[in-house]
């Protein structure tokens, strides 16, 4: 826990981290860098606890916030993990003179 926060409850945590899972998955235009930069600051955590938590080195988490880094997807799945997250891929429909727009779950299952 950020030493800058007070401790908080078990059940406060757990919120945050519901909390932050279903900001993540709610803002799909996020970009990998600001999704674990939200992680990080909705569960109150350090770089230091997150790269020990997720398994990463602080290094490699530093340069993916920082967007000096991409990341692997297998680095990306570690930060992800912790939650009990992973990255996918979707397919997505182009009209022409429309932007990308991801095809829901139903229509995948007619596919």
């Amino acid at each position: 826990m950020d030493k800058r926060f007070n401790p908080i409850p078990v059940a406060e945590q757990l919120a945050l981290r519901q909390q932050a899972i279903d900001d993540v998955l709610s803002h799909p235009e996020w970009s990998l860098p600001q999704a674990v930069r939200h992680l990080k600051k909705t569960m109150r955590l350090t770089t230091t606890e997150m790269a020990k938590l997720s398994g990463v080195a602080y290094r490699t988490l530093q340069d993916i916030e920082q967007e000096r880094s991409d990341g692997s997807v297998q680095t990306m799945n570690r930060i992800f993990g912790m939650l009990g997250l992973k990255l996918s891929v979707g397919r997505v429909e182009r009209n022409v003179g429309l932007p990308f727009v991801e095809r829901d779950s139903a229509h995948r299952q007619r596919d």
